[in-house]
């Protein structure tokens, strides 16, 4: 943090709850950071001389005497090309053992990009994975999150697309990560020498909750230097959004505010929606995607966590457990790209709408099929085949292992088309079935 010459001391606290500290002072502004007894805080409040001071790591043990100071300055960060490869706290510190960065010193938390300076997104973002490509495929400048539950490996989904996305820089803000999932995001990155275009802020489990609400402004101010100063496209991660939150619900608990719904803050969906508006697309080049992951309780996507995400982002990937295959992957009936129809057949290859639409319209039969299976009525020939080709499109497409390039996931689907349906059941266009189908599959 930067430091001013005349720091003013203030040795003299005036009330003292579980998250906050008070004092009266002067010239102080709103999201100043201070040092309170040698611990980080914020301002969060402030009424007349009245100042309120969110303490990043708990109150306890502080003393009315404590000694106060102010550092004149908002949370900020230094940015420079130097940030690439590595690992830093919530507070923009490196923890990777590495040297301090040299740069440019930007406050973080600023205001999103004039509308005026935005163009529409237009750009595929392909991530390798079947499940996202083939049926909600991404496009520069969206916003768009998981939802999974807890017990899903969604850091190994978010790990994956960080290493398969065709973009410029890559930028992870890892909020409540348990220590094996840092360790995890750090032992992969490495592994794959993708370091030098990886950037990661990280808010580990044993870190005090509160510290979170920085990582997602952290990352995102990163990613304006690479997107604006740079004409970069950059990807930022964040996980998980859910933990963001209940950090939010912590802060405004502990200041007495009255909670809405779920025990979250009135401001959840303000809150939320000025982390998701800084995804954009500049017209010269560089953009900003935003994928977050948002963890379910027991798949409950009413909760206001999940239910204010949905309004403010542009669709979601919803994440499954597909009993039959044994493995995890993207639903394609709950999992919605708003932003795809600008690009499937336009920078993917013709035949890739009605691929997906057919694709989907098999695997709604196949479920249809299993319905009637499980009120013990009899399948026909066609229930039969529908089932197996639901099975095959889980394994081969819909899970999250897959790795390979559009063009050859819509020859998978093209090959199991062939294998279990007529073209005339599958319904598709003459001229994309005379030069697509794969007779012999």
């Amino acid at each position: 943090m930067k430091s001013q010459a005349f720091q003013k001391v203030y040795t003299k606290l005036d009330n003292i709850t579980k998250a906050t500290v008070s004092l009266t002072a002067k010239g102080v502004g709103y999201d100043e950071m201070a040092i309170v007894n040698g611990r980080m805080a914020q301002v969060v409040k402030i009424m007349g001389d009245q100042v309120v001071l969110q303490v990043f790591s708990g109150t306890e043990g502080i003393p009315t005497n404590a000694e106060i100071t102010f550092l004149g300055n908002p949370p900020q960060i230094k940015v420079s090309d130097e940030l690439a490869g590595r690992f830093f706290n919530a507070y923009g510190q490196p923890i990777d053992g590495g040297p301090e960065i040299d740069g440019e010193i930007r406050d973080i938390g600023g205001p999103s990009v004039n509308p005026v300076r935005r163009e529409q997104p237009s750009q595929l973002i392909a991530t390798g994975i079947a499940g996202i490509d083939l049926n909600n495929s991404l496009v520069s400048g969206q916003k768009i999150p998981f939802f999974a539950d807890s017990d899903q490996p969604y850091n190994q989904v978010m790990a994956n697309v960080a290493l398969r996305a065709k973009a410029d820089k890559i930028i992870l803000g890892g909020m409540g990560l348990s220590n094996d999932d840092y360790l995890y995001f750090k032992q992969v990155f490495d592994n794959a020498g993708a370091l030098d275009r990886i950037i990661s802020f990280v808010n580990t489990t044993e870190d005090p909750p509160v510290e979170r609400l920085l990582v997602p402004d952290m990352a995102l101010t990163a990613a304006e230097y690479f997107a604006v100063d740079k004409n970069e496209s950059v990807l930022v991660l964040l996980t998980d959004m859910t933990l963001y939150a209940d950090a939010l619900s912590i802060v405004s608990n502990r200041m007495d505010q009255i909670p809405s719904k779920d025990s979250m803050p009135g401001s959840l969906y303000s809150d939320l929606a000025r982390i998701y508006e800084k995804a954009v697309q500049f017209p010269t080049g560089g953009s900003i995607t935003i994928i977050a992951v948002t963890t379910l309780s027991g798949g409950d996507i009413t909760h206001a966590i999940p239910d204010n995400t949905g309004y403010i982002t542009e669709g979601q990937l919803f994440l499954r457990r597909d009993t039959e295959i044994g493995k995890v992957i993207i639903d394609p009936f709950r999992s919605l790209s708003r932003l795809k129809q600008l690009v499937i057949g336009k920078q993917t290859r013709e035949d890739h709408p009605q691929v997906m639409n057919t694709a989907v319209r098999l695997y709604a039969d196949a479920a249809n099929a299993r319905t009637k299976l499980e009120n013990g009525f009899d399948l026909t020939d066609y229930d039969e085949r529908a089932l197996n080709f639901a099975r095959d499109y889980s394994d081969k497409l819909l899970a999250i292992d897959v790795n390979v390039d559009t063009d050859t996931m819509l020859d998978i689907a093209w090959e199991l088309f062939a294998k279990y349906f007529s073209k005339a059941e599958v319904g598709i266009r003459k001229d994309l079935v005379d030069k697509y189908w794969k007779e012999n599959a």
